[in-house]
């Protein structure tokens, strides 16, 4: 079974979980107070997030660009030999084919390469805005005494009244570079 499936379903008997504990409590209690933060929007609108994305796109721009050079310099070598080829002999029209073969593979290592870097630091700044907003979300949590808040792709449907991602997204720009 995939881990995404087991995802979704851990995650459904979570928020059944978390519903009947509400149910429960909330029929032994006054009111319980649930939260909830979209971590989606945080990852998208916090300054932080943000910054984080610019940080990146700044690090890998020189090599995305020569990644684009290099497959450009590619494909008009290859134009070259296709326009050339009834005119070459055969030898020369091999010898050509082999270095675009060549070519075509080093670019293909260099964009993997490229790629799994670029995915390897965009987890690395992910993990730190996560781990920022996550105390940011324990602060609110323990400062204006939630009882229960959910986070992230689990909840269907959430009320304004619920939804903390504002204060959340708020808090974290508060911070700044912090």
């Amino acid at each position: 079974m995939k881990s995404s499936t087991l995802k979704a379903g851990f995650a459904s008997f979570a928020m059944a979980a978390a519903l009947t504990l509400a149910a429960t409590v909330g029929a032994q209690a006054q009111e319980m107070k649930i939260g909830f933060v979209n971590s989606d929007r945080v990852l998208r609108e916090a300054t932080l997030a943000k910054a984080a994305q610019s940080r990146l796109e700044t690090e890998f721009s020189k090599r995305q660009k020569e990644g684009e050079d290099a497959a450009n310099k590619l494909k008009a070598a290859a134009d070259k030999l296709d326009k050339d080829a009834p005119t070459l002999g055969e030898a020369e029209r091999n010898r050509r084919q082999r270095e675009l073969v060549d070519q075509d593979r080093e670019l293909q290592r260099k964009r993997r390469e490229f790629q799994e870097d670029l995915n390897q630091r965009r987890n690395e700044e992910l993990a730190s805005v996560v781990e920022r907003a996550n105390k940011v979300v324990k602060q609110i949590y323990d400062s204006e005494k939630y009882d229960l808040i959910l986070q992230g792709d689990v909840v269907i449907f959430a009320s304004q009244r619920v939804d903390i991602t504002d204060k959340v997204i708020k808090a974290l720009n508060a911070q700044g570079g912090k």
